[in-house]
């Protein structure tokens, strides 16, 4: 947004020229001489008080105020998306040399007459009697006065509403419009009286806008923040290596494998989100990948913890794995269900870095569905029914005291079919 829609005339008149490819008259400036500020050259030309005569009844200034406007026209090109350094720098209280109807046309305008917060609404609409499209447009107290005051001085006269030095639109004044409320009416589509009335209502919207996070990292600082938490990851996943494969030997060892292959898909995601949508990892997000090891690693120790519960009831390694998977599924999905839920509100109601931290934590949270259900499972079930010793043996697989305890207590139950007898000693 830049400045308002308002409506100004040179007399209620606006000159109008087709675009001209002539070269800009002698003395006048093209915007592009070394050292002078555009917009100030741009002000000195078109928007230079001697555009307008102070008596328009005096042919003499008339008449140098005809040189002025033709040399402004000439020095002005109106072409597509062609960059204007009045753009939202021009002065409403001065004249002003502009383009209009898509750069179709050159307008020369007075000063402004409504500011575009005057405006209270603008809605587009179908006349039934007339057959088009037409702009019902609605001023305020003050501006509706101004607007009659106006219309009725300059029947047969054009006004032009400007959004950022643009004419969008420069209707003529067909009769006196008192009471705030004017149509504007024209060879319209249904597109075109939509737009129109888009810009004439949200155009003129004084909009400011508030810094609501803002910090300022140096190079070096940043630098060594991402290297810190870099390091921090990296032992965090070193303890969490050596833990497993200390208490859980070769069901370590597949733990390990999938955590890197979770490392992996999250650096995958990362590195897609970052060519899509351009997402960068911030320090905050780093900290949500560490925690999200903590989770993934969870889900392990939970699956882990059911086979060795269904080993101590007496069951051997290879039916204690469908049986252990079974209970513990619905544990990990419920943990991983209440992080994933967290974060999506912390996302949501948060700002800044906190939601870097709840993006990576909550997608994190996600692969470790995938990686516990595609992964680890289907290996640990390949484990169980394997035929070799080595990966038979439950010694290996950390799981030797819990089999010994499950054998201990199988041995003492009564066989089925007889009942233990209570005998005085």
């Amino acid at each position: 947004p830049g400045k308002p829609a308002g409506g100004g005339g040179a007399e209620g008149a606006p000159a109008q020229q087709p675009p001209s490819s002539a070269p800009p008259a002698p003395g006048a400036s093209n915007g592009q001489d070394a050292g002078k500020n555009p917009i100030e050259e741009a002000r000195a030309v078109r928007q230079a008080p001697a555009l307008m005569p102070k008596d328009p009844k005096n042919q003499q200034e008339a008449a140098a105020a005809q040189a002025a406007q033709q040399k402004a026209l000439a020095a002005l090109a109106c072409a597509p998306n062609a960059a204007d350094p009045l753009e939202g720098n021009d002065l409403p209280n001065q004249p002003l040399v502009t383009c209009g109807d898509k750069d179709a046309t050159k307008y020369v305008l007075g000063p402004e007459i409504i500011p575009g917060t005057e405006i209270a609404n603008a809605n587009s609409g179908y006349d039934q009697q007339r057959g088009q499209w037409i702009v019902d447009l609605g001023f305020k107290s003050a501006g509706g006065k101004t607007w009659g005051d106006f219309t009725s001085a300059n029947i047969g006269k054009q006004a032009a509403f400007v959004l950022d030095t643009d004419v969008v639109s420069a209707p003529t004044v067909q009769n006196a419009i008192l009471g705030g409320n004017t149509q504007i009416t024209g060879k319209f589509t249904q597109t075109d009286a939509k737009n129109l009335a888009d810009i004439l209502k949200y155009g003129s919207l004084p909009l400011s806008f508030d810094s609501s996070d803002a910090t300022t990292v140096s190079a070096t600082l940043g630098y060594a923040s991402l290297q810190a938490g870099l390091i921090a990851g990296a032992i965090g996943l070193a303890v969490v290596f050596i833990y497993c494969l200390f208490y859980y030997r070769l069901l370590g060892i597949l733990t390990i494998w999938s955590l890197v292959l979770s490392g992996l898909l999250v650096y995958a995601v990362l590195v897609l989100l970052g060519r899509w949508i351009g997402y960068t990892l911030d320090l905050a997000g780093v900290a949500g990948l560490i925690i999200a090891i903590g989770i993934t690693a969870d889900s392990f120790v939970i699956y882990f913890e059911r086979l060795k519960d269904e080993i101590r009831e007496g069951r051997t390694f290879r039916s204690a794995v469908p049986r252990g998977w079974s209970r513990a599924r619905r544990t990990i999905l419920a943990s991983d269900a209440v992080s994933f839920l967290a974060a999506a509100i912390l996302y949501i109601i948060a700002v800044g870095d906190v939601q870097g931290f709840a993006f990576t934590l909550g997608m994190s949270t996600v692969l470790d569905l995938v990686v516990v259900y595609l992964v680890t499972h289907p290996l640990v079930a390949m484990v169980s029914t394997s035929k070799s010793k080595f990966l038979s043996n439950p010694r290996n697989l950390g799981l030797g005291a819990v089999q010994k305890l499950g054998s201990q207590r199988k041995s003492t139950r009564p066989a089925p079919g007889r009942r233990a007898n209570v005998k005085e000693a």
